[in-house]
């Protein structure tokens, strides 16, 4: 890929070489965690502070030239290609993905962060596929065809004695609960799989048709982090019987798991700040997607489609990451940050959201200022040309201060036109606005009409990439205030924020 020249980069963001993870500052030796005063500066200089005018100015002047509809289209196009087949976790693609990333953040003149050496962030997966299970109760042993199981550990034995209540039972009793033909199933297990734990839940069999979702749900396993706790408080296990028994006096249960174990990366680079470097505005983006799977064809009465297609993800979300590379690249050419910079492109998002859940370990929420999460930029909004929603708006004040930066060129950003689908829980910012970081995705796609959201179609030629140019130059002007120091956000109230189910 041809880069961009740059005479005017500063000397401090000099691109480093991939092979070593030496870099310009010596972060390697440095770790953001519980750190509450990293000075990521490279030395002291004079700081000339602009007007908000000079800024606003300058700002729109440079976008033009530092974010191109050239580059965005080379960056959105390498990583929305057949080559890189649709970007599936588990594939080998992800991987050349991932150095692409790397690739150009190094070229735009970003360090490796402290805990991404050569700009990789490593962490590991576990898939955990149910394989055997035997529940017994009342000397009634229950059918296979009867029983679904979601769990995190391996293998379990209980029996009677594992009770909840028992005194004698130090750790992981089992909680036995009864579904009623009046209950409301889902909610039932919402509820247990947010308590964590151990749970044999008898299920009314007038609840056969929701059971068989659930338990072809469950067959398909479950994912975690390998670094995450594997106890009864951040993990466990549901087994369902679907059964008319309605009071135990004995059961027994025997379950066991197959494991397979994956090794993914985030990639993170860094501009580090100057007079407030210990503060961190992040800007972030998933770069995987679905991969190679059945082509669905959601035509009513339509032909069942035979054979593989590609899910490129060109807007869900390879647009997201074209835009951090190249906001990257605007804000080392201005050279204007007082606060550090971070971009992280995240793996794992659809799939669970692991690789900003893993990140989160790697860094202090407290000197996180914002998060600007970028997902799915590359169709207009629905309220027209120079606008972007945000999740989460009501749950801090970076939307009103954004929007103040952007007034004098009559752009603006929205509030969430589709409260009802949860989005401000569906991205990666979820993970560390649970932790008080005012997170938010931006995006500008119309998801109540757009026909390629998880479809094969979801391809370069389906994007806006003018549209998509504007909304990057936007997100550059409305995010600069944050990235000179010349505000701060509010925090979220973390107890707001709903929690991460610990078992599904």
């Amino acid at each position: 890929m041809t880069m961009m020249t740059r005479t005017t980069m500063n000397k401090r963001f000099k691109p480093v070489a991939l092979a070593t993870s030496i870099t310009l500052i010596s972060l390697a030796s440095l770790s953001l965690t519980g750190c509450n005063n990293v000075n990521l500066a490279h030395d002291a200089e004079p700081i000339f502070t602009p007007s908000a005018d000079q800024t606003q100015k300058s700002v729109a002047a440079s976008v033009d030239n530092t974010i191109t509809l050239a580059q965005i289209t080379k960056d959105v196009s390498y990583l929305a290609s057949d080559a890189l087949k649709g970007r599936n976790n588990f594939t080998l693609e992800i991987r050349q993905a991932a150095d692409f990333i790397a690739k150009r953040f190094n070229e735009v003149g970003l360090s490796p962060a402290p805990s991404a050496p050569n700009f990789k962030q490593y962490y590991s997966l576990q898939k955990i596929i149910p394989d055997t299970l035997s529940v017994e109760i009342n000397g009634q042993e229950i059918a296979a065809e009867s029983l679904a199981m979601a769990t995190t550990k391996i293998d379990f034995l209980w029996d009677s004695n594992t009770l909840k209540g028992n005194q004698s039972i130090k750790r992981s009793p089992v909680n036995t609960v009864m579904i009623g033909e009046n209950d409301n199933l889902r909610k039932a297990l919402r509820e247990l799989n947010h308590q964590g734990g151990q749970h044999l839940v008898l299920l009314h069999p007038k609840h056969e048709k929701s059971f068989k979702r659930y338990q072809s749900y469950f067959a398909r396993g479950l994912t975690k982090l390998v670094d995450e706790k594997s106890t009864a408080d951040s993990g466990g296990v549901i087994v369902i019987a679907l059964t008319d028994i309605s009071q135990i006096k004995r059961f027994t249960v025997k379950g066991k798991a197959k494991v397979t174990d994956t090794s993914l990366s985030n990639v993170v680079g860094i501009l580090p700040g100057k007079s407030k470097a210990h503060e961190i505005v992040l800007y972030s983006a998933h770069y995987d997607h679905l991969g190679v799977k059945p082509s669905v064809d959601t035509t009513p009465n339509s032909t069942p489609l035979t054979g593989n297609e590609i899910f490129n993800g060109a807007d869900d979300d390879a647009s997201g990451v074209s835009a951090i590379i190249n906001l990257a690249n605007h804000f080392a050419i201005m050279g204007n940050n007082e606060r550090t910079l971070m971009f992280a492109a995240f793996s794992a998002e659809e799939i669970g959201g692991f690789g900003s859940r893993h990140f989160s370990t790697q860094v202090e929420p407290k000197q996180i200022t914002a998060m600007i999460n970028i997902e799915m930029i590359g169709k207009p909004a629905i309220f027209g040309e120079g606008t972007v929603w945000m999740t989460g708006m009501d749950r801090s004040n970076l939307g009103e201060q954004l929007n103040q930066a952007l007034a004098s060129q009559n752009l603006k950003i929205y509030a969430d036109p589709y409260p009802k689908q949860n989005l401000f829980y569906r991205s990666d910012n979820a993970t560390l606005a649970r932790l008080g970081v005012p997170a938010h995705s931006f995006s500008s796609t119309q998801l109540d009409k757009d026909q390629h959201y998880h479809q094969v179609s979801d391809d370069i030629n389906s994007l806006n990439l003018p549209s998509m140019l504007q909304v990057i130059r936007m997100l550059a002007t409305a995010t600069t205030p944050l990235v000179d120091g010349s505000i701060t956000p509010s925090r979220i109230d973390p107890n707001k924020v709903k929690r991460n189910g610990l078992i599904y």
